[in-house]
Order: C-alpha cells, then sequence, then structure tokens
C-alpha cells in the first residue's frame, strides 16, 4: 500500500506493495466508481456518537468527524484529482464509507489520492490535538478497502446503504446477541462460525429445503407453495440455498416472515481477523437478522473433510475434487441432513 511518510526532508510520498485488498486485475489510474472504507486507529469512535433510535438515527459528530467531513468535501480540489466526484458520504463514530467517481485517467493510482487524503486528516487533527489532549494525531488505520463497482445497480444500492448507515448502527446495537459473530459453534458434531438467532437450531420443527438444479419452473412454483404451508405450521427450513430452486423458496420464505438457517460455503472473517467483531451481514440478510429471523452458519474446513460426509457426497458423485465449489455445496447439503435428524443444543465455545 502507498503512504506518506516523514523523513528528514519532510513528508514524502512511500510506494510499496499493493496490500492484498487491492485488485490485482484493475487498473487504479482507470475512470471507475469505488466505495471506499476508513477506519480510525484501533477502531475508536473518535468521530462521533449515535443519537436517536432506530427510526431518526444520527451521528453527532465531534470536531475531528466534523474536520474530516470537511476534507472529503475537500477531495476533488486536490491537485490531479479534480476530475472527481463525491457521489455520497458518510462519517460514523469509527469509520467512514466514501463513493467516489474517478470521471477521467488521473496521474497517480488511487492510493495515492487516499493517502493524501489521511495525512490532510492527520495534520488538521494535529491541530485540533493543540486544544485537546484527547485528540489523536494519526486518525485512519494503515489500511483501507476499496469496492469497484462494476455491474447495473450497483451505485442505487450503496447510495443506499451509504444513507442507511446511522439506522443499521442503530439496529446493531438495539440487538447485539442477533449481530455477534460466534466462531466456535458445535451442533451434532459439526463446528461452525455462525451469527443470527442461534435458538433456530432448537426448533423442534426443522426441514432440509434442496431442490435439484433440473426443476422445471412449476415444480419450484409447487414446491415453494408446500414450503410456505409446511412454514406457517412452525417449519424452520435449512438451505445452502445455492440452486435457482432454492434461492426462490429461501426469497419466498424470507419475504414471508419465516425463520431461515442458511449454510455458507464461506463469508465470515477469518477468527484472526481484527474486523471480525464488527462483521455484518449484507442486503436482506441484515433486516432479517435484525428481526430475529434468520441463522447464518459457516462450517469449520475440518467439516468438509468428515468421513461420513465425504462418503455421503461420494455416493451422488464419486471423486470430485474437495477443493471445488460443487463438492462443498454437496457437502453443505449433506451437513444440513445432520442438522435436520439431531435433537439437541448448540454449544458456544
Amino acid at each position: 500500500m502507498a503512504e506518506w511518510i516523514h523523513t528528514d526532508k519532510g513528508w514524502r510520498y512511500k510506494q510499496e506493495k499493493v496490500h492484498l485488498l487491492r485488485a490485482q486485475w484493475h487498473d487504479y489510474h482507470a475512470p471507475t466508481i469505488y466505495m471506499l472504507t476508513l477506519t480510525t486507529v484501533n477502531r475508536e469512535p473518535m468521530f462521533g456518537r449515535l443519537i436517536g433510535d432506530v427510526d431518526n438515527a444520527e451521528i453527532d459528530l465531534t470536531p475531528v468527524g466534523k474536520m474530516v467531513s470537511e476534507e472529503i468535501e475537500q477531495i476533488p480540489q486536490y491537485k490531479g484529482f479534480e476530475s472527481t466526484e463525491i457521489f455520497r458520504y458518510v462519517v460514523m463514530p469509527d469509520h467512514i464509507h466514501i463513493l467516489l467517481y474517478v470521471r477521467k485517467t488521473i496521474k497517480h493510482p488511487l492510493g495515492y489520492y487516499v493517502s493524501w487524503f489521511k495525512k490532510q486528516c492527520s495534520d488538521k487533527g494535529s491541530a485540533l490535538a493543540a486544544n485537546s489532549a484527547s485528540t489523536p494525531t494519526y486518525i485512519f488505520a494503515p489500511e483501507y478497502h476499496d469496492r469497484i463497482l462494476t455491474h447495473e445497480g450497483q451505485l442505487d444500492n450503496l447510495r443506499q446503504y451509504i444513507e442507511d448507515n446511522p439506522r443499521r448502527l442503530a439496529i446493531k446495537l438495539a440487538n447485539p446477541d442477533l449481530f455477534r459473530l460466534h466462531q466456535n459453534l458445535s451442533y451434532a458434531g459439526l463446528d461452525f462460525s455462525g451469527l443470527g438467532n442461534l435458538f433456530l437450531l432448537d426448533y423442534p420443527l426443522k426441514q432440509v429445503l434442496q431442490c435439484s438444479r433440473t426443476l422445471s419452473q412449476e415444480q419450484i412454483d409447487s414446491l415453494k407453495q408446500q414450503c410456505l404451508i409446511k412454514a406457517d405450521c412452525g417449519t424452520v427450513f435449512i438451505s445452502a440455498g445455492v440452486s435457482e430452486g432454492e434461492k426462490q423458496i429461501c426469497r419466498a420464505l424470507r419475504e414471508s416472515g419465516y425463520p431461515l438457517i442458511i449454510l455458507l460455503k464461506d463469508g465470515f472473517p477469518a477468527p484472526a481477523d481484527p474486523n471480525s467483531k464488527y462483521f455484518k451481514p449484507k442486503g436482506v440478510y441484515f433486516e432479517t437478522c435484525a428481526e430475529g429471523r434468520l441463522l447464518l452458519l459457516e462450517p469449520k474446513p475440518e467439516a468438509f473433510e468428515r468421513p461420513d460426509i465425504i462418503q455421503t457426497v461420494n455416493h451422488k458423485h464419486p471423486h470430485l475434487p474437495h477443493n471445488i465449489s460443487r463438492y462443498r455445496f454437496l457437502a453443505l447439503n449433506a451437513m444440513a441432513d445432520i442438522l435436520h435428524a439431531y435433537q439437541g443444543f448448540c454449544s458456544r465455545g
């Protein structure tokens, strides 16, 4: 990652190895729309505090938060960066999101200008520190994350996501147990990471939702109606949500207000990731989780190598390599069957 560093000759720009979060395939000089996320040092809530409730949540900015907000407005004035436009941004207590449009090819890569922004904030933070001993000189953590918009509809979705950030924080703070990422869950002899309503595992009526990829739309619609009837009678469905039929039925169950247990091939931060405690599910999963109607489970790697799981997959598709998605999805289906058959309680490590 590129950073400004201080030397005997003053500040200079240091070009280091590109951080793993950067897209190796992308030209960071090219015209692009980015979603930038920068976090504070140690995720300290130095930018402000949440006020209001879920219906009228907003961030009451500190002097540092106001300074950062003003500096974001100045980004299109940076030398060599005048062709940029800020579509949306939000300053949260411990991070910021910026929806940035680079209209024309720029002289330096994006990281150069991000580093300059961070330096400006640090310099101005130092000036504030002269009047407030609690104001840190270094504002942002060394790294940042960029998301490159490549698909139609992403821009509107991310605009809404940025505007909705304070409300989402209010929801998470109001429901801490539903948004706590448990890294060591054990159920039915399987080990998982999980987030959501763990009590869904204790429901007496559980059923696996699996749909062949060969089902016609008419067959999917028929199965959907059967599942909705069962869900209305108290059944909790377990699914990996892989095939088109599974996706349609899970969506219908979710939109009708019924609970779901979803098995994930991947998606959670690693236990060693310092940001794992800040993880939140995205989109409709966030809302469903807040209502207590969702449990997300990601099996530990060793679960995919259990002899009974391997045997079940090999019975249907012999000799599948274990490192391909097809094997892992079939293994998830086998795990769903185990969860369905088990009657017990979830152990939290």
